[in-house]
């Protein structure tokens, strides 16, 4: 038997990130690389006890997620994907926000049939606390390994609202995938988003070539990559991509497995293709 040349090690061990507690609200995957890929609206699981306070029922609430993009993190070194649904917590808005009865915060619906009890208010908030005490150690002992990481934001958006037998809506106002740019440090990480834009762009989704572009529908962001800015500045590149739902009909739920791939098999190269950025700044 040939034995295989030795020379260039296959596998190194090395000391790596590891979590030791799981947590009923999200799931957190640890991997050895300075990519973390999140679906912060990916849930649906709202708490038993919140049941009894809701207006709004399950296929309205779910029309409002961002569901499968938890398939999506595969692209991260360090996936996280919360289980719960936006609107028993909105982890993309600032907590005073997080949980609203205001039809205003949600679309024009109303979720609760009335102001939720304090205790259960007090739950709901103690969570988005917990993800950000949780994120705010991940980042910090990911940066004493990497001294840059890349955050992907991912999220989805309805482009039916007018119904399901009606038009969509115009395209130009509706990217197939919209890039959250709007607190990435243009100087250093400008090339960085560039970049990963025109590789998004090589790879078709549902037989072409995608619209994407920076800012359209979101220009003021969300709440959870401006606080990551806030709070490590130009350490952390947040890039959001947020995906049209031609990966599904919004109105039914039925998804199609086919271009939800296409959009992850892309999603994959653009990751890849600046991933080098960000291993150089070990």
């Amino acid at each position: 038997m040939q034995k295989a040349n030795s020379a260039q090690p296959k596998f190194v061990q090395r000391e790596r990130l590891t979590t030791h507690q799981s947590h009923p609200n999200w799931d957190i995957l640890i991997g050895d690389g300075p990519v973390i890929a999140t679906a912060i609206h990916d849930g649906h699981a709202m708490r038993p006890s919140l049941e009894p306070h809701l207006a709004l029922g399950a296929e309205d609430r779910r029309r409002e997620e961002d569901p499968l993009t938890g398939v999506l993190t595969s692209v991260g070194d360090v996936r996280i994907r919360v289980d719960t649904s936006r609107f028993q917590v909105d982890l993309n808005r600032p907590r005073d926000k997080a949980v609203s009865n205001d039809p205003a915060d949600t679309w024009g619906l109303q979720v609760w049939h009335a102001p939720l009890p304090a205790h259960e208010m007090q739950r709901s908030l103690a969570g988005h606390d917990e993800f950000y005490a949780t994120v705010t150690e991940l980042i910090d002992r990911m940066l004493e390994r990497w001294d840059a990481l890349l955050l992907i934001d991912i999220h989805s958006y309805n482009h039916r609202r007018d119904g399901a037998d009606a038009p969509p809506a115009p395209q130009a106002g509706n990217p197939d995938i919209e890039l959250g740019v709007t607190t990435l440090d243009p100087d250093r990480w400008g090339h960085v988003a560039d970049r990963f834009a025109e590789v998004l762009r090589q790879h078709p989704i549902a037989g072409r070539e995608p619209d994407v572009r920076e800012n359209v529908r979101f220009p003021t962001g969300g709440h959870f990559p401006e606080w990551v800015y806030a709070t490590w500045g130009e350490r952390v590149c947040t890039i959001s991509p947020e995906y049209k739902k031609h990966y599904m009909d919004e109105w039914t739920g039925l998804a199609d497995i086919a271009v939800l791939e296409q959009c992850r098999r892309g999603l994959a190269k653009a990751v890849a293709a600046v991933r080098p950025e960000f291993l150089a700044c070990r």
